[in-house]
């Protein structure tokens, strides 16, 4: 199917935009929006270029966005760039996933719903989300240490050790726990990553430059922003996507337990 030279340029300009800004709106820029959603032409062109440069074009209620898949760290962001800009500077796996934990729980939080949409509240103190991540780092631990572990099977090789409850369910809470309990706490709001108070104000920050969410820092709360919401509802919560996003926990998770050793 031949294109016409038009249509090249159109996408190019839209591709460029995207890159730019990751993202695209009506309101902002409503000549391109209307190439891209009124023209299927320049849409398959656009997510051919996407395609390339390995992210997703899509487009959710009134804005598209350019969406890096997980292996690009060019336009996202590697393990390691997210361990440097979350972790203290000695940060072990254990220390990032326990960020990545902080942000599964505040998704956790925000969105658990049913309906026409899942957000089901419109703030949280940053107080709470920290009580949170305790109760449920703590309600984890205790759940594996008291379920014990599995008794060993017959016909297994000679030396293999039992399976934990966290290698079975690919959720290292006790590895987490031990990192969370080693962060300081300071009560006068540090904003040292050594401290749980910093460590979670570094996260908060980076969700906020990301445009993830809004962190009142006068008032300690947290608010949500349309585009984390459009992406809940249409992409992560989305049972098309469920899977991907399933791979790609449990990928992280078995990191986790290797990571156990550190």
């Amino acid at each position: 199917m031949a294109y016409e030279a038009e249509e090249i340029r159109a996408s190019q300009e839209i591709f460029y935009y995207l890159l730019e800004h990751h993202e695209l709106g009506d309101e902002s820029q409503e000549r391109l929006f209307r190439g891209y959603a009124e023209n299927e032409r320049i849409q398959n062109l656009v997510k051919s270029q996407g395609e390339a440069a390995q992210c997703d074009i899509e487009r959710y209620g009134d804005v598209i966005y350019l969406i890096p898949r997980e292996d690009n760290a060019f336009l996202g962001f590697s393990k390691a760039q997210l361990k440097q800009l979350l972790c203290k500077s000695n940060g072990t796996d254990k220390d990032y996933y326990l960020s990545q934990f902080v942000i599964l729980t505040l998704l956790v939080e925000f969105y658990d719903g049913q309906g026409a949409t899942s957000k089901t509240r419109d703030y949280m103190r940053v107080g709470e989300l920290q009580n949170c991540i305790s109760a449920r780092l703590r309600e984890g631990a205790e759940r594996s240490e008291e379920e014990g572990r599995f008794p060993k099977e017959e016909g297994r090789f000679p030396g293999q050790e039992d399976i934990s409850r966290e290698e079975r369910q690919g959720i290292a809470f006790s590895n987490m726990m031990e990192a969370y309990e080693a962060l300081r706490s300071d009560e006068k709001g540090s904003r040292a990553k050594t401290t749980k108070e910093g460590f979670l104000y570094n996260i908060l920050n980076f969700l906020q430059k990301q445009g993830l969410i809004e962190y009142v820092e006068e008032d300690e709360m947290i608010k949500t922003t349309k585009k984390l919401d459009q992406f809940m509802d249409w992409n992560l919560l989305n049972q098309n996507h469920f899977q991907r996003v399933r791979r790609v926990l449990e990928e992280n998770a078995s990191e986790a337990l290797r990571a156990g050793g550190e």
